[in-house]
């Protein structure tokens, strides 16, 4: 296996939580997902792609449409990165559903968040993740996100999920680096941060990667701040984080999702307008966003 994708790091370095591009119409513009999941492994260097997260608005797709872009993706861009499906719901066996259409369309790995809204117990938490994990045969990310979930992963918790062998790593939304140097220090589980400014302060205790948002703008310089740290250049990874801050944060001055579709937009690449209940970026919001990359020396391009 190469470096980018070890066993202990089992999707790379590089993760980008990929926009689900829409026609003018609002339906699933295909041809835009194959185009935008080649730029983004072919320009930006991602080492994988998830596909149907909730930066894909997974909230508002269907589960046919979730199937045809994990296809479409695998077929663009399978041979050169990994592809992880994101299929994470509050009910169980829609879950797994969702999963096994989701490997039979290509994919090789699941996000799978924690359930939101109906905060089950740390014990429901467990038999939820594990259930996934043995009715598929794909390797498995865990997303622990409480503050859009309503329940974190409890340390215990992800220390006994980590024995299973297809729940191989965390996409970590949680902010607490004292949790994570725990679950890290008593785990094999792979890291990944999932919070775009916290990336190196993750990599300092232990995280592998990103699975990032801003990255459809900076993902070539994360991945060279990510692998600038693996080498203990740590100064040079301080001055790349320092660099990008403006883009790391930015993208979220509202919903991710809303910057990063006007952002590809602006510079010609597929992304459409964002389904309801989300709203398009406002002018105001599309210039702000260009101060944004242009403070992190990033050209979105397109017309002023």
């Amino acid at each position: 296996m190469t470096q980018e994708h070890s066993a202990a790091r089992p999707f790379g370095q590089l993760i980008t939580a990929m926009v689900t591009p829409f026609a003018s119409d609002g339906a699933l513009d295909l041809d835009g997902v194959q185009r935008l999941a080649a730029y983004l492994v072919d320009e930006q260097g991602n080492d994988a792609l998830v596909i149907n997260g909730t930066t894909g608005e997974s909230p508002t797709t269907t589960d046919g449409e979730k199937e045809a872009a994990v296809r479409a993706v695998a077929e663009a861009v399978g041979d050169r990165a990994k592809v992880i499906a994101g299929v994470g719901t509050n009910d169980t066996r829609h879950t797994i559903e969702l999963a096994l259409a989701a490997e039979k369309a290509g994919a090789h790995g699941l996000l799978v968040v924690t359930p939101y809204y109906n905060k089950p117990p740390q014990a429901g938490l467990e038999r939820h993740f594990t259930a996934v994990a043995d009715a598929s045969g794909l390797p498995i990310l865990l997303y622990d996100i409480p503050h859009r979930s309503g329940v974190p992963i409890e340390t215990e918790t992800l220390v006994r999920l980590a024995a299973h062998d297809r729940i191989v790593g965390v996409k970590d939304a949680k902010g607490d680096l004292t949790a994570t140097s725990w679950v890290l220090a008593r785990t094999d589980l792979a890291f990944y941060c999932g919070d775009d400014s916290g990336t190196l302060p993750s990599l300092a205790v232990g995280a592998v990667g990103i699975v990032g948002t801003s990255t459809h703008f900076t993902g070539a310089l994360t991945k060279q701040m990510i692998q600038a740290y693996a080498r203990g250049d740590v100064a040079e990874a301080l001055a790349l984080h320092r660099r990008l801050l403006p883009m790391f944060t930015g993208v979220f001055r509202t919903q991710g999702t809303i910057l990063v579709k006007a952002g590809l937009a602006v510079r010609g690449l597929p992304a459409g307008p964002v389904r309801s209940p989300l709203v398009d970026a406002t002018p105001e919001q599309v210039e702000r966003l260009r101060a944004d990359a242009a403070a992190a020396g990033l050209d979105l391009g397109g017309a002023a």
